[in-house]
C-alpha cells in the first residue's frame, strides 16, 4: 500500500536535514581545522632539547662543542653527507611513504587500529618519521593521550614549516644509535671509524636498523639481533626497489669492520678547551650549569681552528701513542692575549687530565729568559755582559748556604756573554745572572709577565726550579713578543642566550707596559740565537721558516720548547704523570712539536721580522774585545742595545781608525745601517 503524500514529504525534509547539518557540520570542522591549521603555522615550536643546550663556537664562528647534561656529542651533517644507501634503508624501514604524506600515514594508521583491536594489545604502531622527530625534539615517551595530541601537533607544524629534506635531515641528525651516539655522523664513526658520507651497503642496512631498539639491535651488545634487523632492512630495500635480490645478499654476508667497543667514544674537537671554557664560564663568568646545560647559550670563543688542527696534528705525529709520556701545547696571540690553540694531553679519552693547566712542572732553563730580562731592564747587565763558565760554589744568604749547579754533560764552556749563556743553555751563568740582579727582582719580573705560581727566591730559580704552568709560560713569552705589552690571555669574547641577548661581553683589553720595549727586544734578538747553529734548539731550525725567538728547558722529568714569533707564543711541555724521569730521546720531543705546530698554524702568515721599538740601538762589535769595532777588526757582529748600554769604548786590539764599519757619518752608537734598515721593514 504506497506511503501518504505528507509522510513521503516529511522524509524528505528529514534527510535534506540531515543533508544540511553534515554540511555545516563539515564546513565547520573544514574552518576549525583551518583556523587550527593557521595557529599552528603562526606558533614557534617549542625550543628542542638539542636546542638548549649551549654551543662552544671558534673564532670563525663554527661550532666546536655542544654542553649538555647527558654529555650528548652533536656533529650535525647536511643530507648530502649523508650516504644515499643509508637514507634508501632508513626509509624503506621506517617510513616508505615519508615523501607522500603530510606528516601522518593515514591508510597506515587504520590498519595499526585494526591489528591493534584484532590481537586487543598495541601489537603494531604507524608513527612516521615526522611523528618520531616530533617525539625526539620535544615530547617524552610517555603513552598518554595529552603527549599524542601535542604529538600530532608538533608533526603538523614541522610539516608545515620545513620541507621533506629538512625534516629529514634533522631526523637523521637527531636519532638515537646506541652507546650515546645521538645522529648518524655520531654513529658512523663510532661503529666503523669513517664520515656518514662514506658508508656502503652493508652497514647502511646495520645502522638504519639499530634506532628501533638502541640496546635490543646493538652489534656490541647482541650481534645475532642485529645482523637479523640488518636483513630485514636489506628485505625492505628489495621490496622498495632501491636494490636488487642480489646486492641485498651480497651486503648480508658481508664481514663488517667495528671499531673495538672501547674506542667508541666519539671524537670532540678541542676537547681540554672545552673544559677548561666550562669551567672558565661557571666559577668566572656568572654562568650557572643550569644555563650552560639547558639555556642555549652560544659562547664565542677565540679558539682558531686551523692553529687548533696544526697543535694536534704536530702532537700526534710527534708523540708515540703507546706511551705513557705525556704532553701539553698552549698558544696565545701575543697582540691580543686571544688563546689560539690548546691541547692538554696526548689522548682526552684515556686522561681528561688538562697538562696545559698543571702548575707542578718545572720549567726548567726555559725559565732563565725572565731573569735575562730582568737583567736587561735594570740595564745591569748587557748582551755582552760575561761570566765565566767553570764548576762553581755559590754563596747564598749571606753565606750560610751554598749551591753547587752544573752544566748538561759537564760541558763549562769559559767566558761567555748572555747570548752564548742563552744559546748554550749555561746553568753557570744563568746563578750568576740571578745573584747579580737578585732573585725578588726576578719574581717581580714574573709577576708582571703575569706568572702567579710560587717562585722560590734561591739560587736554584735561576733553573726553573719552581714549578709553573705552561699556560702561564706562554703567557709570559706573549709579552715578551709584544714589546713587554701584556694582553691578558682571553678565551671567550662573549655569551648570548638563546634570544641573542647578551649575558658576557669580553671587557676591550687595552694592555698594559710590564716590561720596557727596549729590553723586551733586546731578550728577543739575544733568544733568536737559540735556534741557530750551536743553540739547544739548532736541531729544528731547518723546520722553521720565519723569525722565531725561544728557549728550551730539561730537568729530569720535564722537557720543555717555550718560543714565539710576532704572531704566536707557544709552550710545549713533555713528560710523564707518575714521576718518572724522561730520557734524552723524551726530551727531544717538545722542540719538534713546537716547530712543525708553529709553521703549520701560520702557513698562510707571511714571515715577518719582530719590530723596534724606540731606545734601541745596533752597533758593530768585535767578538774579541767587545767593545765597539773599527773598520780594522776582522770578526765584527751587528749586536743590539738598549740605549746608553752599549759599548762606548773602541777595539784596541787591531789599530785602525775609530769609526763603525759603513757608518760616514752620525752617532755610531745611535743608528746603524741595519738597524735604520730593520726600522723601515717594520714601519
Amino acid at each position: 500500500m504506497p506511503q501518504p503524500r505528507h509522510k513521503k514529504t516529511k522524509q524528505k525534509s528529514r534527510f535534506a536535514a540531515f543533508i544540511k547539518l553534515m554540511l555545516v557540520m563539515t564546513m565547520a570542522a573544514l574552518v576549525a581545522a583551518g583556523i587550527l591549521l593557521g595557529y599552528l603555522y603562526q606558533k614557534s615550536l617549542p625550543v628542542a632539547d638539542a636546542d638548549r643546550n649551549s654551543r662552544l663556537l671558534d673564532s670563525q664562528g663554527s661550532i666546536i662543542a655542544t654542553f649538555s647534561a647527558s654529555g650528548r656529542s652533536y656533529d650535525p651533517v647536511p643530507l648530502k653527507q649523508i650516504s644515499p644507501k643509508l637514507i634508501q634503508a632508513t626509509l624503506s624501514v621506517e617510513d616508505r611513504k615519508f615523501y607522500d604524506h603530510i606528516g601522518f600515514d593515514l591508510k597506515g594508521m587504520a590498519r595499526a587500529i585494526l591489528v591493534n583491536l584484532k590481537e586487543m594489545d598495541r601489537a603494531q604502531g604507524a608513527s612516521t618519521l615526522t611523528q618520531q622527530l616530533a617525539r625526539n625534539l620535544y615530547l617524552s615517551h610517555a603513552k598518554t593521550w595529552t603527549r599524542k595530541i601535542k604529538e600530532a601537533m608538533y608533526t603538523a607544524q614541522l610539516e608545515m614549516k620545513y620541507s621533506k629534506d629538512e625534516i629529514l635531515q634533522m631526523y637523521l641528525n637527531e636519532i638515537y644509535y646506541g652507546h650515546g651516539a645521538y645522529g648518524i655522523e655520531a654513529a658512523s664513526q663510532m661503529y666503523f671509524g669513517k664520515p656518514a658520507s662514506q658508508l656502503d651497503l652493508a652497514e647502511s642496512a646495520m645502522l638504519a636498523g639499530i634506532p628501533k631498539g638502541p640496546t635490543y639491535y646493538s652489534p656490541y651488545n647482541h650481534m645475532d639481533n642485529a645482523k637479523k634487523r640488518q636483513k630485514i632492512v636489506l628485505g625492505t630495500m628489495v621490496e622498495t626497489g632501491d636494490i636488487t635480490q642480489q646486492e641485498a645478499d651480497q651486503a648480508a654476508a658481508e664481514a663488517l669492520l667495528f671499531k673495538p667497543q672501547g674506542q667508541q667514544q666519539i671524537s670532540v674537537s678541542a676537547p681540554f678547551f672545552r673544559d677548561y671554557v666550562k669551567n672558565l664560564v661557571t666559577t668566572q663568568l656568572g654562568i650557572t650549569e643550569e644555563q650552560l646545560d639547558h639555556g642555549g647559550l652560544n659562547i664565542y670563543t677565540t679558539l682558531d681552528a686551523h692553529a687548533q688542527a696544526a697543535a694536534e696534528g704536530a702532537v700526534a705525529q710527534n708523540m708515540d701513542s703507546q706511551s705513557e709520556l705525556e704532553t701539553a701545547l698552549i698558544s696565545i696571540d701575543p697582540r691580543t692575549g686571544y688563546v689560539k690553540a690548546m691541547v692538554g694531553g696526548k689522548n682526552y679519552k684515556t686522561s681528561q687530565f688538562n697538562h696545559a693547566l698543571a702548575k707542578t712542572r718545572q720549567p726548567g732553563s726555559s725559565f732563565k729568559p725572565v731573569m735575562y730580562l730582568t737583567a736587561l731592564s735594570s740595564k745591569m747587565m748587557t748582551g755582552l755582559s760575561t761570566f765565566n763558565s767553570e764548576p762553581t760554589l755559590f754563596h747564598y744568604d749571606n753565606n750560610r748556604k751554598t749551591y753547587q749547579p752544573s752544566n748538561f754533560g759537564g760541558k763549562y764552556l769559559g767566558e761567555i756573554n748572555m747570548q752564548e749563556a742563552i744559546a748554550a743553555s749555561d746553568n753557570i751563568y744563568a746563578v750568576n745572572t740571578l745573584l747579580k740582579v737578585g732573585a725578588d727582582n726576578v719574581i717581580a719580573t714574573a709577576r708582571k709577565l703575569g706568572i702567579v705560581s710560587p717562585l722560590r727566591p734561591v739560587p736554584s730559580l735561576a733553573l726553573g726550579t719552581s714549578p709553573i704552568s705552561p699556560f702561564e709560560m706562554a703567557s709570559a713569552f706573549a709579552v715578551m713578543s709584544n714589546a713587554g705589552k701584556r694582553m691578558p690571555p682571553v678565551a671567550v669574547l662573549r655569551i648570548t642566550d638563546a634570544a641573542g641577548e647578551v649575558l658576557y661581553q669580553a671587557p676591550e683589553a687595552t694592555g698594559e707596559q710590564a716590561v720596557d720595549p727596549a729590553a723586551a727586544y733586546v731578550l728577543t734578538h739575544l733568544m733568536e740565537s737559540v735556534f741557530e747553529s750551536g743553540g739547544t734548539g739548532s736541531r729544528v731550525s731547518s723546520m722553521i721558516k720565519r723569525p722565531v725567538a725561544g728557549k728550551t728547558g730539561t730537568t729530569n722529568t720535564d722537557a720543555w720548547m717555550v718560543g714565539y714569533t710576532p704572531e704566536l707564543a707557544t709552550a710545549v711541555w713533555v713528560g710523564y704523570d707518575k714521576g718518572r724521569d724522561i730520557t734524552t730521546l723524551d726530551g727531544h720531543r717538545a722542540a719538534p712539536i713546537f716547530a712543525q705546530y708553529t709553521e703549520k698554524a701560520l702557513e698562510s702568515v707571511p714571515p715577518k721580522i719582530f719590530a723596534i721599538p724606540s731606545g734601541v740601538v745596533t752597533v758593530y762589535v768585535d767578538e774579541s774585545s767587545g767593545k765597539l769595532a773599527t773598520a780594522d777588526c776582522p770578526d765584527k757582529k751587528l749586536e743590539v742595545f738598549i740605549a746608553g748600554t752599549e759599548p762606548t769604548e773602541y777595539c784596541s786590539l787591531h789599530g785602525g781608525e775609530k769609526k763603525q764599519p759603513d757608518e760616514q757619518t752620525g752617532n755610531p752608537e745611535e743608528h746603524s745601517w741595519w738597524g735604520d734598515f730593520k726600522r723601515w721593514l717594520t714601519q
